[in-house]
């Protein structure tokens, strides 16, 4: 039985102060092994997170059964930082697409920013991804990390954008050095990038800005329509299998979306170490928690048309079959003989 009438039904709007959401998954069961050092990383990425946000950022955190210790952590920054306004806690690790998925579909802002814990943000990160959707408004998935080997990775619309509507060269890379860190924190005996890659990046250009061609996924801002309009179903696997590309790749591609990364390099993936040169960077961020000159609804969802999308998977799909085409592109785009062989 009711008694009374709920005054929360009088005032049915719901009015959104924010517009840069941040979705924080963390996976840290105990501190052995893989997992001895994770703790200081998270830490560390929470702290640079915080320093570097602007006061229209709110911060989610989804912990995937952490040690009780980390859990502490959490609601202790929680109840310490207004930016932090959201904490779920769950008994089970769902996966990092599920916390994401579980976060992103209950949020009302038009920026999206998935992270992983282990993410030493840099000043500027906000700034440079904001501006990036606001020169390329049919970008749907921005990251502040570039990489000159994800040009042809979910990027049909881009090939059809830079042929139809902006311009593709090959610019040289601004920060190699973190590129390269950033393929030694992947810890593979093989490393990714070659020199070519570590000197050269597919840029697209229109009036309004540039930007490298692709991103990866470790860190990076989606429109929230591409969660809105992707799959509804839950991920049944935890975080191999492809399950990044159906829940985020995919989705942005099928819905006529840009996938780019700013030229500069405005965060850096640490892995489950820390390092001398990490604590250094973080000593020179910088408190950027002031105002934004945006209001968010500056950042509306512009997909390119249906017929764009088939030319750019036609052109991807010419580009991944045939080798000598490919290499001629690559010649008209700015490289050598030689460096478009090796890229």
């Amino acid at each position: 039985m009711r008694i009374g009438f709920n005054p929360a039904k009088e005032n049915k709007e719901i009015t959104l102060e924010n517009y840069h959401r941040v979705i924080v998954p963390v996976y840290i069961p105990n501190f052995e092994g893989y997992f001895a050092n994770l703790f200081e990383v998270f830490k560390l990425c929470i702290d640079s997170l915080l320093v570097t946000s602007h006061n229209k950022t709110r911060i989610t955190i989804y912990n995937n059964n952490c040690h009780p210790d980390v859990k502490a952590y959490i609601d202790e920054k929680y109840h310490e930082n207004v930016l932090i306004d959201q904490v779920f806690h769950s008994k089970e690790n769902l996966g990092k697409i599920n916390a994401i998925l579980a976060s992103a579909k209950g949020n009302l802002e038009p920026l999206i920013t998935i992270t992983d814990a282990d993410v030493l943000f840099k000043n500027g990160w906000q700034q440079a991804v904001e501006e990036t959707f606001i020169a390329f408004p049919e970008a749907g998935m921005v990251a502040p990390v570039p990489s000159s080997k994800v040009y042809k990775m979910f990027t049909a619309n881009n090939w059809f954008y830079g042929f139809f509507k902006g311009k593709l060269a090959f610019e040289n890379v601004i920060d190699p050095e973190a590129m390269h860190r950033f393929d030694v924190s992947l810890g593979k005996e093989e490393l990714m990038y070659k020199a070519i890659h570590l000197d050269k990046y597919l840029v697209l250009s229109n009036k309004k800005g540039k930007a490298v061609m692709g991103c990866g996924h470790f860190v990076a801002t989606l429109k929230r329509e591409v969660f809105d309009k992707g799959p509804n179903e839950p991920a049944f696997i935890k975080i191999v299998g492809g399950v990044e590309n159906k829940f985020i790749d995919q989705p942005n591609e099928d819905l006529g979306c840009l996938r780019l990364a700013t030229k500069g390099n405005y965060a850096y993936h640490m892995g489950n170490q820390i390092e001398d040169w990490m604590q250094e960077e973080f000593k020179l961020l910088e408190s950027s928690n002031s105002e934004t000159t945006y209001s968010g609804s500056e950042f509306k969802f512009v997909p390119i048309s249906t017929v764009g999308k088939f030319v750019g998977i036609m052109i991807k799909k010419i580009l991944n079959k045939n080798k000598k085409i490919n290499i001629y592109l690559l010649k008209r785009l700015g490289l050598s003989l030689e460096e478009a062989k090796e890229y």
